[in-house]
This record gives structure tokens, C-alpha cells and sequence, in this order.
């Protein structure tokens, strides 16, 4: 690997910023992608990126994003030395050569461990977590902090502290009393005695020769502390003990140096006889390959889409009887937010479901922007406009859009009911239900039903361990039940895919294949042959009953629920005609000869004559008593004005009629009636709310228009290509402007002072000298190096072509931004010539 620093090639990096400048545009690219919020802001050159790296939010975010393999790869470097190569890192995975596995050890496939080792590496490096040549690995810094294993946090490895690190602060006496023991000569200093020790420990002859005179007591404590964890508590461990003073197994390992005290009470087995009783290995599993799943059945793919075909088109109808419900009905937002405990139970019962699946149903509507509060002072939930243009989709179009909404919803339905750290419950549509590992999650289940053959389903025990070695360290909080947050998601989304009909019978059906692929493909035509086609005719009764034998088109079936009551779903659809049935259709403006002409349009019978006989009754009766209502009035003693008034051509889109000499009505609100008096020039006056003046509004049926509710986002969001390529722009520009070589400044007063002081940051020049040598780089085209400070007191240092000096300002090509800019000239520290190439 080579790189360029201020122009010279480097064969090997020495730090994570010369190799990140060795890198290609794309691998930089690539790596920016793959960790976001390294661009917040972008970094100014390649040694910010490097330290932005390094910090340890930026690193724990990229190891959650790791797999188990190449975490187990990170975690063996982080427990060998550093700068170590990569035969010692597959030696730490698949045990020393030649040596027999410890006998508690799990089998391992070298073969596998080898293939995949070299894409675990460059895995690694790409995400900046590792550089270095292969001869000379070592982990950034922050990494190595987080994955080396101590006594205290021995992590998945088990293993504890190095020798070196075990016998910090301990007597140079008692070091080369555990020499003398271990049969070691004696050394001339601590640093000494201490590599000694660690080589006896790492030199496998000279350690199985000091194991061969263990009592098969010690051997078994050695045993049950080599795979962790690494420490054992023991009475006054900080005791020295002498070899010819060993009493109890343990005292005979603490006397030569295979325990070592940890604390007043606690004994630690160094790693390097860890490593050297475990035959070199540092995880007791390793898992180059996730584990495979196992369908629990297999069904015909087709009868899989059948039947998520059918629970698709239940969805979008449950979704659609649930909004004119509350469409009706719009139950109140608690005070804290969200729905009430009764509204929720009284919502199930009217859907016929569980109260969970009931929180589901109106999440999923929330989500999708269909359901919203309406603002109002006295707030309720209500549907939104959005949700009159989607019922005018087809049931295919509709699904699609609940299916997409599902999959990138943060909020879980799942945690209705649960209390949170405060010991609150949480309720629906309310607030804190947002989990950003939730769309992760669910497509990581549905991906993996994916990858099996079509038609197989997989129950979530099944999934788990392949989702656990995708992502081991992201399996959130435990919930209520004490389970990972990931464990539960996965069987909320098992179960909530087979109710939406992502799922059929367990298995992934072929429309959600097709949006799981592609983000932006609509699966409509997949699932549309599928669905039931909609009807337009029913059965009428004699009982005075309707029976729809299949799914109605939206139109009919909501005309039909305006003059019947539905008595009963399922396959069939069962409408009972009564009396208040007919006269709410008579009081939504229908007439006795409408409903006639309804009725024998869609029925596949002759209209039965009970039926006929109850409307014409019904309809005989309606209206003999008539009940108005105006929206506002206007009183006046002035007949002649309010004549005027109706008179006035302006006034006709309040609809005045007159009611009385001196009353006239209006079809407008009083606020409207107002308005549009004070316009025509008129000073009318609202009388108060005490008796005068009765305003009759009927309630909201829809809320405002809202947008749906944004997912939350799981950290920075993934930038696109012409942001990172601005972003890899910018940064190549300033690394080139801060390892660009430059000339000696000629000296001046500001120099000598600069010169004085130590200070070599900027360059330092007279005022004269700096317009001269600007001057002169205008005329003759040169780039040249500038110290600047901006507005807010900021100091940097640039390199820039003059394009013009005028005026107390200086237009200039910025090399660092990678655009013209204009500098102030009292703002330059002082100029210097850059270095020619080469």
C-alpha cells in the first residue's frame, strides 16, 4: 500500500490518517456511506476525519452494525498484541497448529474460518476500524479500548489482563519471587521480570513443563477459569505467597505467577495462560457463517398467496370499517397524549378483535397518515382527507401502502399497555412508542424468510439465532417480560405480517417478495388477480334482510351501511332494513323513490314487497314535522336595512333568506358573516353567547389535513451520492491545503514575532508583504499559502489562486473549499509561498 503525504510516497501507514489518504475516492466514498455521522459536519481534512473516527459513539456505532464473525475477529486482535498479522488472528480462531483442542472447546471448521477471514478483515478496514498492512493489523484505538478484555469486563472472549497488566504497581521483590518459583532466573529489573514471565507463559514447551508439576487440584481451578470468566474470589489474594509456603491449590498457582491477585479478595488468570490452556484459541464457539434456519413447514406457494391474498383485502377492510367508525364517533385524545383505555377497549369490541390487534390496526391507520387528532380545543381523533383519496385506490393499492407503512414504521404497536422506565403505561397513538431497532428488525425477520424456499415458514425460535449472529450487539433493551427488545419484535412482526397478509399460513408471500427487493416496486399487479373482485349487486330478503355474497364496491357499501344495519360479516355480509335504518338514509337526503331505484339497480332479485312497503311507510311520515337550522342571523329594528342587504349582490355568498320583518337567516358561520359585513362597509355587531345567539355546528367528520407521522430515524440519515461526493471533494481539498510543503516566510516584524513566541501555525507576514505577495501570485497565476481568520475568530490555514485584489478584499480559488471565494484582507495573518512539486 502506498500513500502520498505533502507529495512524498509512504510503503506502510503509520497513522489511520495516512491510510485513509492512501485510499481511493471511492473507498472513502464507501466509507462514508457506511458510517453517516462521520459528516456531522463534513471534517475539514483526513487527520479530522481520523479523530472523529476514533471517538467512541462513532465506534460503537459501526461495531453494532457488525456481525458475530467479525466481531469475534475484532474482539481476537483487540486480545493480541498490536500490530499483530493475520495467521495470528486465524490462530486465535481456529487454535494453534499441531495442538489438540481443550476438551471444552466447540468443533471449529478451519476451512470456513480461513475463507472467511479475509472478508471479516476487509470488512473491518472499510469501515475504518482496522488499518494497517496485513504483516501489521492494529484496531483504532477507541476499538481496541472497548473490545479488550480486563478482569472487570472479560466480554465474549472470557479471557482477562495480560501478564503486564495483571502485575502493574506490583514490588519488583515480589516479581522476582515469582521467577525464583517458576522456575525463571532472576532479572535486573521490573520490565524484565515481566517479559520473562509472559514468555514462560507464551512458549508452549516451557509452560507444559510448569503445568506438569500442578496438583490435579490447581489443574482443575486453571479449569474452570479458562473460558471465563477469568476470576475467582479467595481471602487476602493480595498475600504474597512462596512456592515452599503452598498450602491450597490456589496459593500453589498464585506462588508462580498463573494467578495473579485482582484485588483484596479476587484472583485473575492472565490471558497468556488462558490462551495457552484453551491451545491458543480466544473464543470457545466461533461462528464463521450464521446458523442455518430450518423451515418448520412447507406449503404450496400458491396456496401461501392465496391466503395472504385474503387476509390482505381483511386488512384494508378492517382499516376501513375502523375509520368510519371513528369517523362517527371520534374518541377523545387523553391529556398526555394518546388513546384511552376504554376508547381502545370499545374500538376491539366494535372490530371484533383483541385489544392488541386493535392497537395495531389503528397504529398501522396513524402511521399511514389515514388517522390523526384534529386540533381542536376539545381534541379527538378523526380521519384525515388523506384517507377520502385512499379509499378511492384499489384494495391492491390500499394494501401497498398500509404494507410499506408497516415496514418502515418505527412506532410498536406491541408496547400498548407496557409501563416505561417511569412506570407509565403506554397507550395508543400516544407518545414514546417509537423504537428505531423496530424497521431493522422486521425486515431482517421477513429477509430471512426470504432466503428460503417459497412457501416456508419459520416459527421466531427458529429466526433468533440467525438474527442474533447478524447483529449481536443490537438487541435493545429487554421489555417488560425481560426479553431483548429484538426477541420480542420478531414475534410482534411474525404476527402482524400474517394479519396484514405480508405472510400467508407462516410462509412470505410473493407481492411482499417483490417490495422487500425493491423498496419502489409496486406490488399492486402481484396481488390484484389475487383479491376478490369487488360486487355490485346483492340478495334482498323478504325478512327484510340483504346479503352481499362477497366484497362490495366502497360506493355500494357505503350506501348500503346508510340505509341498513350490517347484522352480521364473514364470507357473506348480512344488512337488516328497519325503520331507523330507512329514515337515517331519508335524513341524509335520499328519497323514498331513490332508495327504490337503489335497491332494484343492485339487487340480483326482484326488490321484496315487505321491503317496498317499509320505505313507502316510512317516507309517508318523514318531514310532516320540519326542524331548520342557520348557521347565523342577523337582527336589525331597520326593515329598509336589511332589504338593503339582500339587495346587495355581495351578500350572496352568505345565503341570507329573510324569516321575519326584522330576522334574517344566513348560511354562513358567524365569524364569515362578520367578515364579510365589515367588508360591504357595514359595522355590525356579534351579539354574546347567553341567549341571543345560537350557534349550531354539527361535529368534525375529518380532522385537518396532517402528514403522516416520519419514522425516526436510527442515527445520521445515509447521504447521497452528490452529497458524498462534495463531502470526499472537500475533504481531499483541505487535507491537500494541511500537507501541502511550503517555503520559509520571508521575515518581517510579524514573522519575528511569530518566531519569538514558537508559534508556526500561521503564517506571519508584514501587511505590505502580504498584499505584494498577493499581487504578484494575481499576475503570475500561482497558488500560494494563507493563515485566516474569520468573523467569529477562527484561525485556518488555506491554499488559494489570486484571481483579484481590490478594494480591502481578496477573490481568491479556495483549494480547501473547492470553490471561489472572497477573503478579507485585514483578516490574512500573512502569506507564504507553497513548495514546488516533487
Amino acid at each position: 500500500m502506498t500513500e502520498q503525504t505533502g507529495g512524498r510516497p509512504s510503503a506502510t501507514p503509520r497513522t489511520l490518517a495516512e491510510e485513509l489518504r492512501a485510499r481511493g475516492d471511492e473507498a472513502l466514498a464507501a466509507l462514508l456511506r457506511a458510517r453517516p455521522d462521520l459528516l456531522n459536519p463534513v471534517p475539514g481534512d483526513l487527520t479530522q476525519l481520523a479523530t472523529r473516527i476514533a471517538t467512541r459513539a462513532s465506534s460503537l456505532r459501526a461495531l453494532e452494525r457488525l456481525d458475530r464473525f467479525t466481531l469475534q475477529v475484532a474482539e481476537a486482535l483487540a486480545a493480541a498484541p498490536d500490530g499483530c498479522d493475520s495467521r495470528a488472528v486465524r490462530a486465535l480462531l481456529t487454535g494453534t497448529p499441531g495442538v489438540p483442542p481443550h476438551r471444552h472447546a466447540d468443533p471449529v471448521d478451519a476451512k470456513a474460518v480461513a475463507a472467511a477471514l479475509p472478508g471479516a478483515l476487509a470488512l473491518l478496514r472499510d469501515r475504518a476500524l482496522l488499518w494497517g498492512p496485513d504483516s501489521a493489523l492494529r484496531l483504532v484505538r477507541t476499538v481496541r479500548e472497548i473490545l479488550t478484555p480486563t478482569a472487570a469486563r472479560p466480554g465474549p472472549t472470557g479471557l482477562g489482563p495480560t501478564l503486564a497488566e495483571a502485575t502493574t504497581g506490583m514490588s519488583p521483590g515480589r516479581l522476582q519471587e515469582l521467577l525464583a518459583d517458576a522456575g525463571l532466573p532472576a532479572t535486573h529489573d521490573p520490565v524484565s521480570a515481566v517479559a520473562a514471565l509472559t514468555g514462560l507463559l507464551t512458549t508452549r514447551e516451557q509452560a507444559d513443563a510448569l503445568l506438569a508439576k500442578a496438583p490435579e487440584a490447581a489443574l482443575g481451578v486453571l479449569d474452570r477459569l479458562t473460558w471465563g470468566p477469568p476470576t475467582g474470589t479467595v481471602p487476602d489474594a493480595n498475600r504474597p505467597v512462596r512456592a515452599h509456603d503452598a498450602r491450597s491449590p490456589v496459593e500453589w498457582l498464585l506462588a508462580r505467577g498463573l494467578l495473579l491477585p485482582s484485588g483484596p479478595r479476587t484472583v485473575v488468570l492472565p490471558r497468556e495462560a488462558a490462551l495457552h490452556l484453551r491451545a491458543g484459541r480466544s473464543h470457545r464457539t466461533v461462528e464463521p457463517a450464521p446458523p442455518p434456519v430450518e423451515p418448520a413447514r412447507v406449503h404450496d406457494p400458491e396456496a401461501v398467496d392465496a391466503a395472504a391474498a385474503g387476509q390482505s383485502f381483511t386488512a384494508v377492510r378492517t382499516v376501513e370499517d375502523l375509520l368510519d367508525l371513528w369517523s362517527l364517533t371520534p374518541p377523545p385524545v387523553l391529556r398526555a397524549g394518546g388513546l384511552g383505555v376504554r376508547d381502545l377497549r370499545r374500538t376491539a369490541a366494535a372490530l371484533d378483535v383483541p385489544e392488541p390487534i386493535a392497537a395495531f390496526w389503528l397504529e398501522l391507520a396513524y402511521g399511514a397518515g389515514l388517522l390523526a387528532a384534529d386540533g381542536e380545543v376539545e381534541e379527538a381523533f378523526a380521519p384525515t382527507p388523506a384517507y377520502d383519496g385512499w379509499l378511492q385506490r384499489s384494495p391492491a393499492e390500499r394494501w401497498a401502502l398500509l404494507a410499506r407503512t408497516w415496514l418502515a414504521a418505527t412506532r410498536v404497536p406491541g408496547l400498548v399497555g407496557s409501563r416505561d422506565a417511569k412506570g407509565r403505561t403506554l397507550a395508543a397513538l400516544g407518545p414514546d412508542l417509537d423504537r428505531t431497532l423496530a424497521p431493522g428488525t422486521r425486515r431482517a425477520v421477513l429477509d430471512e424468510l426470504a432466503s428460503l424456499p417459497p412457501g416456508s415458514a419459520a416459527p421466531a425460535a427458529a429466526l433468533l439465532p440467525a438474527l442474533r449472529w447478524r447483529r449481536p450487539w443490537r438487541g435493545g433493551p429487554a421489555t417488560g417480560e425481560g426479553r431483548d427488545l429484538r426477541d420480542a419484535l420478531t414475534d410482534w412482526t411474525l404476527t402482524e405480517a400474517e394479519l396484514l397478509g405480508v405472510t400467508g399460513r407462516g410462509a412470505l408471500a410473493t407481492a411482499a417478495r417483490a417490495l422487500l427487493a425493491d423498496a419502489d416496486a409496486d406490488p399492486a399487479p402481484l396481488l390484484a388477480p389475487l383479491l376478490p373482485q369487488p360486487l355490485d349487486q346483492v340478495i334482498l330478503q323478504p325478512d327484510l334482510t340483504a346479503i352481499a355474497p362477497g366484497p362490495l364496491h366502497t360506493p355500494l357499501a357505503q350506501a348500503l351501511a346508510l340505509a341498513a344495519e350490517i347484522e352480521s360479516k364473514g364470507g357473506a355480509t348480512v344488512y337488516r332494513f328497519t325503520p331507523e335504518s330507512v329514515r337515517r338514509a331519508l335524513d341524509a337526503g335520499r328519497t323514498a323513490a331513490d332508495l327504490h331505484e337503489f335497491l332494484a339497480r343492485h339487487s340480483r332479485t326482484p326488490v321484496p314487497q315487505p321491503l317496498s312497503y317499509l320505505i313507502d311507510d316510512v317516507a309517508r311520515r318523514h318531514g310532516r314535522l320540519r326542524v331548520g337550522a342557520a348557521s347565523a342571523y342577523l337582527r336589525c329594528d331597520d326593515d329598509a336595512l336589511l332589504a338593503e342587504l339582500l339587495a346587495d349582490r355581495r351578500s350572496d355568498r352568505l345565503r341570507l333568506r329573510r324569516l321575519a320583518p326584522t330576522v334574517l337567516a344566513a348560511q354562513a358561520a358567524p365569524d364569515a358573516v362578520l367578515t364579510q359585513l365589515r367588508a360591504m362597509g357595514y359595522a355590525p355587531a356579534a351579539e354574546s353567547a347567553e341567549g341571543d345567539i345560537v350557534i349550531a355546528r354539527p361535529d368534525a367528520r375529518r380532522s385537518p389535513p396532517r402528514s403522516a407521522p416520519a419514522p425516526v430515524p436510527d442515527g445520521p440519515p445515509a447521504p447521497g451520492d452528490p452529497l458524498l461526493e462534495a463531502a470526499v471533494r472537500a475533504i481531499r481539498a483541505g487535507d491537500r491545503a494541511s500537507t501541502a510543503a511550503r517555503r520559509e516566510t520571508v521575515a518581517g516584524p510579524a514573522a519575528a514575532t511569530a518566531a519569538t513566541s514558537g508559534s508556526t501555525r500561521l503564517p506571519r507576514t508584514a501587511a505590505a508583504e502580504t498584499l505584494a505577495a498577493l499581487q504578484t501570485a494575481v499576475l503570475l497565476g500561482e497558488r500560494i499559502w494563507i493563515g485566516y481568520v474569520n468573523a467569529e475568530g477562527s484561525a485556518s490555514q488555506r491554499i488559494v489562486a489570486p484571481v483579484k485584489v481590490e478594494g480591502g478584499f481578496v477573490t481568491a480559488y479556495d483549494h480547501l473549499r473547492d470553490e471561489l471565494r472572497t477573503f478579507a484582507l485585514h483578516r490574512i495573518t500573512g502569506v507564504a509561498d507553497l513548495a514546488e512539486d516533487g
